[in-house]
């Protein structure tokens, strides 16, 4: 059982990290910009933004499943992915 390491590193990092995950499934991808109501063209120039990295990782948190794939695929624990969000948002209190 992994532990949460509350020193996640740069939570800009895994928020790119878990886009690209996100991006190599095509339907994946096309439902990652319906919900969060992105664009190929806001993605590519707002990937830089905190609050777009926040709705990504949002977006895996809604959805476990690609939650706990994408955590599996980028060798974190899904906890982490979370508190990036958090720590993006500006929501998390221990950071």
């Amino acid at each position: 059982m992994q532990k949460l390491n509350q020193n996640i590193g740069d939570p800009s990092v895994l928020a790119i990290q878990a886009l690209a995950w996100a991006l190599g499934d095509d339907n994946r991808a096309q439902r990652l910009l319906a919900l969060t109501g992105l664009t190929p063209d806001g993605l590519r120039y707002g990937i830089g933004d905190t609050g777009l990295q926040a709705a990504v990782l949002g977006f895996l948190e809604s959805h476990e499943p690609d939650l706990l794939a994408c955590a599996v695929a980028i060798d974190v624990s899904p906890a982490a992915l979370i508190l990036a969000k958090r720590q993006l948002e500006g929501t998390d209190i221990y950071g």
